[in-house]
């Protein structure tokens, strides 16, 4: 499956030109040219990287990294026409993992995406609290709670709590869950991810029959939405 990645720059010709290259290197690209359709656009698609423009429209590069930052942990490089120190002290301070001054070589900037990616996949996913509504998943500890009490798991059913956690309102089919889950070598069959949303959603579900945590995208996978969907069950 392709890296989905998130071009943030107000910059028209910019963003075609690097987008065709980036597509051409194998990447799934969407594009945004303002801070607000960027957010709404991360939110929606929870793209695996970002390339983010500091100077934007209304709201910053800065503010967005930071927004970012407060929920996910997703891989953050910073673009900008701008070479002043100040501007990479503050965009690494606020959590971008990396930083690039335009103009810059095509070649270059794949090669510290791919780094960047790299180092994200080895490490936990920050912050190392999520929290959805009631529930809350701590990575650091691998522990759930729901409520404030803690809700006792089956290791595979952690796991694929912590999966979705770390990639919210992303939707995952069952090979992929399977794969990214359980291993690649793994002997069952996909089965075996709807048992184990099934019992995630009778531990953490208010209403297990009309979830509003773990849902369902029918015909693609599953996603833990955030935040909750639903009757406001869990975010109530």
């Amino acid at each position: 499956m392709p890296v989905r990645v998130l071009l943030v720059d107000d910059e028209q010709p910019f963003v075609m030109g690097l987008t065709a290259s980036l597509r051409q290197a194998g990447y799934d690209v969407s594009a945004a040219h303002d801070g607000e359709s960027a957010w709404a656009a991360f939110r929606e698609q929870a793209p695996d990287l970002v390339l983010l423009d500091i100077m934007l429209p209304g709201v910053d590069g800065l503010e967005l990294c930071r927004r970012i930052r407060e929920h996910s942990g997703t891989p953050v490089i910073m673009l900008t026409a701008r070479g002043e120190d100040v501007d990479k002290i503050v965009g690494l301070e606020i959590g971008a993992d990396d930083y690039i001054t335009k103009p810059f070589n095509v070649r270059e900037l794949l090669a510290r995406m791919k780094a960047v990616l790299r180092r994200s996949a080895a490490v936990p996913a920050a912050p190392e609290r999520l929290r959805f509504g009631a529930v809350e998943v701590d990575l650091a500890r691998q522990a759930v709670t729901r409520g404030g009490r803690p809700v006792p798991l089956a290791p595979k059913e952690y796991d694929l709590l912590a999966f979705l956690a770390q990639h919210p309102n992303r939707v995952f089919g069952r090979d992929e869950l399977l794969q990214r889950v359980w291993g690649y070598d793994f002997p069952g069959d996909d089965r075996t991810v709807d048992v184990h949303i099934r019992r995630l959603r009778e531990k953490l579900e208010e209403d297990p029959g009309r979830p509003a945590l773990i849902l369902t995208r029918w015909g693609k996978g599953y996603y833990l939405a955030d935040p909750p969907e639903g009757r406001g069950g869990l975010g109530s």
